[in-house]
């Protein structure tokens, strides 16, 4: 199984990069984390929002596969805890798809983006800045896969 975190935004910070890859390294290649960087929309003072979001969607669609699992992170979606993300991990790997993690712009995912996801998970219901999110998710995965396989990093 392929996770891919498909994410809105370029040229990351140096220390984003360095924490994603530690935990992308620590990975098992049967659970190995890539990142997709999506160009964001223009955003002018005059841009309405919906038009950058769909714009971003339609940059992002043009990533997705046909099989995969679609996960849309969203304030609005369901917190899910460590032990929460191990189950959905194990699911994700029972039903032999590979795994798409969303992660829209500055105005979030567009809706139509977000009624295509098979599950929609908030990391919090904090506004997190999407360079941490990054680092966040990644660590999560990386504690989460540990669970499964009863790793004694996530004590």
């Amino acid at each position: 199984m392929r996770l891919r975190l498909l994410a809105v935004g370029t040229r990351m910070p140096g220390w984003v990069e360095e924490g994603v890859a530690t935990y992308r390294k620590r990975l098992p290649r049967d659970f190995a984390l890539e990142v997709e960087e999506i160009a964001p929309a223009r955003r002018g003072k005059n841009t309405p929002a919906d038009r950058a979001r769909e714009q971003e969607a339609r940059r992002m669609g043009e990533r997705l596969k046909g099989d995969e699992h679609l996960v849309a992170l969203e304030v609005s979606g369901k917190p899910w805890s460590t032990r929460q993300l191990a189950r959905q991990a194990e699911g994700w790997r029972m039903e032999g798809r590979d795994v798409a993690l969303l992660v829209g712009g500055p105005d979030g995912l567009d809706p139509a983006l977000s009624a295509r996801a098979q599950s929609a998970w908030s990391l919090s219901p904090l506004t997190l800045p999407h360079p941490l999110v990054r680092v966040i998710l990644a660590e999560q995965l990386y504690r989460a896969w540990t669970l499964v396989v009863g790793h004694p990093y996530h004590r």
